[in-house]
């Protein structure tokens, strides 16, 4: 059975975290409260997260100061974050949160079936990515196998070929996802096709670089 992928939900309220954890129940993924900015950047020290849900109005260390704790440290600054916020808030809350990092901004209150896709998209490609970076690590061990170099590449070859598989159909996906993000929509949504995409050419480069080692 394919590891849970963990989702972090950042609010002061606990109320809110409620409200997060009977929304995104359905996606059948580990969800953890966190009820600080503090509570968060001590969750993400032990644990990787698919996607954080970061309120920004928050008692002591606001959203915006925990986002930029979290994208100066390597090993979470490329983790998902999105935002949320009341409908009321300031009008500059929007820039702020993107220039902060946010792949994306949600004012309360909230579809939930939006911010149930949101997610889900970022989920499906965390847990691609996964996959692919095992997959890959199987492949290196295989390849430092003892055995004669002629029959490493036998074993090899249809690895590579399914890895190769694997990552066109992520990539059609994403082609896909660009294609209907055409001039005029939403620019939350243009913004995380982009960072998917980016994401995407880092794998292919990734697996091509694995090939010509080979």
């Amino acid at each position: 059975m394919a590891e849970k992928a963990k989702i972090l939900l950042v609010d002061d309220r606990a109320e809110n975290i409620v409200a997060l954890e009977a929304i995104l129940s359905s996606l059948n993924h580990t969800l953890v409260p966190a009820r600080s900015g503090d509570a968060a950047l001590k969750a993400l020290l032990g644990d990787e997260f698919a996607v954080i849900l970061l309120d920004v109005l928050m008692p002591g260390m606001d959203g915006f100061e925990t986002a930029a704790h979290i994208k100066r440290r390597p090993k979470t600054r490329d983790v998902p974050i999105i935002f949320l916020t009341a409908r009321d808030a300031e009008p500059d809350y929007a820039f702020r949160s993107y220039s902060a990092g946010a792949v994306d901004y949600i004012p309360k209150p909230f579809d939930p079936w939006v911010l149930r896709a949101k997610v889900s998209v970022f989920v499906d490609l965390y847990t691609k990515n996964r996959q692919l970076s095992d997959q890959a690590m199987m492949l290196r061990v295989q390849l430092g196998d003892s055995l004669a170099a002629e029959a490493v590449q036998a074993d090899a070859d249809p690895v590579l070929a399914e890895l190769s598989a694997r990552l066109a159909a992520v990539e059609d996906t994403v082609t896909a996802l660009s294609g209907q993000t055409a001039a005029g929509s939403d620019p939350a949504v243009t913004e995380s096709v982009r960072q998917l995409e980016r994401r995407v050419a880092r794998l292919r480069g990734v697996f091509e670089a694995l090939r010509i080692d080979t």
